[in-house]
Formats: structure tokens, C-alpha cells, sequence
């Protein structure tokens, strides 16, 4: 068994303190502010076990929504909200065949987050100036400066922000910041059984993202691809890259994500443009009817 070499550092089981850069020891990676980090999801290997969800609400103190089963499938959390920050969906895609094949079975399963955007649409909408970037480089919203006003919302081309009924202020994924400034692995990751969720450095879970891509292919797998990393699918109309990226196996829209997501900021010139064009020509047109009159 692989052991890291500072785990035989700490060989007991229980401490008088907290572990010094535990993240390094849980998902091999130092934290260190001024690094760009994320998540890499393999969905092939998710099992739907939603450890995720219950770290992510532990650790978080998030309350359950709507307790009780949806009726439409197996996964009774149903979307990410306000107080669910993690969503692991169960997708029926089909059944096996007279030939086994070469994957689990007809589910597809996703953990789904927010993709805390290279270029984020919800903090170029943000008027206060709550959603902000880390020293991380992952975007946070700070419920003292939130007015509440919901332009983040629709501003989030993957339908990830959203606002809390009871204190009226925007709330999503933090990509678990006050572990990050501890040197603690986020929750959803260091629960995770099957390293389905990565942590690490984005530049790093890319290339890692990109091998497994190509040892899936080696093996028949030519379906799977990355979703959220430069010139792919996810990563478009402005967006860059995201820093939670996906491994899939089947077309963006069976996970309910867009294949071609964009930056609402980026139509703004346009549609100014095309404002002042037509209140220009409502104008040449009232003046020519005067003159026409006069």
C-alpha cells in the first residue's frame, strides 16, 4: 500500500492538535494562497453514494430540503439549492444488453457543484460586490454584502446559484474556503470512497483528467471526454475553463448541464448596440416625418 511520507508522521489515530497541511496527506496537495484549485469528477467511477452531499451539509451546517422521496427516481435531493451545494444525480440511460458492457450498468451518476468559472457570469453581475475571488482562485459569496437582489442567479448559465427563502441572500458552493485557509482537503472530496471527486491544482487535475480520459479510450470507452477544460464542451462563450470539470460519457444535456454555456456580460455591448440603432432610427424617422409635415 502506498503510503504518503508524511503519514508516518502522525501513525495515531487521534490528536492533540490539528495536522498541519492535512490536505497534503488526504489528496496529496499543499494549499498555498495565490494557486488556482478545484475539482476533477470522473462520473465512471461515481457510485452514488451521496457521501458527498452529507459532508458537504455536515460541515457546512446546510438543512435538508424537502425531506421526503420525489417519486421520479432514485435520487431525492432532486437540484443543487441554496442548502444543497452538492447534488449527486441518478440518470437511467438504458439497460445492458445481451452483451455485457464494458461499464456498471445503465446508470449514469453525477455529482454535481458549482463549476466556480475561470470568468465567473455571477460575479460580473454582482452589484455589491458579495461574490468574489479567493486567494484560491474560486468564487465565494459573502452573505453580510449580499442585498439579495437575485442577478446572479439568472447570470449563472449552469443554474447554480440560488436564494435562500429565509434570509433572502444568495448562497452556493465555496468550494469549502475556510477548510482551504486551514490547509484542509474540501469535505465532498476527502469523503468521497472511490476518488470520483479530485481535489488539487486545476493546471495539474487537468492533465490527470486528460490521461484518464485516454486509458478509458484504450479500453472501448471512446464515449468519455472532459466537460469544463479549454476548447471542450462546457468551457464556451467566454467562459475559459471551470475549475469543478467533469469527466462524462454521454452528451452534456443527459446531466442537465448546457453543451454551450456562455457569459451573459459578454451580450451586453451587443444589445447595447442594437438599442442605440434602433433608438437612432426611431428618431431619423420621427424627424423626417416633421420635415416631411412642416
Amino acid at each position: 500500500m502506498d503510503m504518503h511520507p508524511r503519514a508516518r508522521d502522525y501513525p495515531a489515530s487521534e490528536f492533540d492538535r490539528p495536522i498541519p497541511d492535512e490536505a497534503e496527506l488526504t489528496a496529496g496537495v499543499r494549499i498555498v494562497p495565490g494557486r488556482s484549485y478545484g475539482f476533477f469528477t470522473d462520473t465512471t467511477v461515481c457510485i452514488g453514494c451521496k457521501a458527498c452531499e452529507v459532508a458537504c451539509k455536515e460541515w457546512n451546517n446546510l438543512p435538508a430540503d424537502a425531506i421526503g422521496l420525489t417519486g421520479h427516481s432514485f435520487d431525492n435531493t432532486g437540484a443543487l439549492s441554496a442548502n444543497t451545494w452538492r447534488h449527486v444525480a441518478f440518470i437511467e440511460h438504458g439497460v445492458r444488453g445481451a452483451e455485457p458492457a464494458p461499464f456498471q450498468s445503465g446508470w449514469l451518476m453525477m455529482s454535481d457543484v458549482c463549476k466556480h468559472c475561470h470568468h465567473a457570469p455571477c460575479q460580473e453581475a454582482c452589484p455589491t460586490g458579495a461574490l468574489f475571488r479567493t486567494e484560491f482562485d474560486t468564487v465565494v459569496v459573502q452573505q453580510d454584502i449580499c442585498n439579495g437582489c437575485g442577478y446572479c442567479v439568472p447570470a449563472c448559465p449552469f443554474g447554480v446559484v440560488d436564494i435562500n427563502t429565509l434570509d433572502g441572500k444568495a448562497h452556493k458552493c465555496t468550494l469549502c474556503y475556510d477548510r482551504l485557509k486551514g490547509g484542509l482537503e474540501p469535505a465532498c472530496a476527502k469523503s468521497c470512497p472511490t476518488d470520483s471527486i479530485q481535489f488539487g491544482e486545476v493546471a495539474e487535475l487537468q492533465a490527470r483528467a486528460r490521461d484518464r480520459v485516454a486509458a478509458l479510450h484504450r479500453r472501448g470507452r471512446t464515449e468519455a471526454y472532459l466537460y469544463g477544460v479549454p476548447d471542450a464542451p462546457g468551457a464556451t462563450g467566454g467562459l475559459d475553463h471551470l475549475h469543478a470539470f467533469f469527466l462524462l460519457t454521454a452528451r452534456p444535456e443527459t446531466y442537465n448541464l448546457p453543451a454551450a454555456p456562455d457569459r451573459p456580460a459578454l451580450r451586453v455591448a451587443p444589445s447595447l448596440a442594437a438599442g442605440l440603432a434602433a433608438m437612432a432610427g426611431l428618431a431619423f424617422a420621427a424627424a423626417a416625418f416633421l420635415l416631411r409635415r412642416s
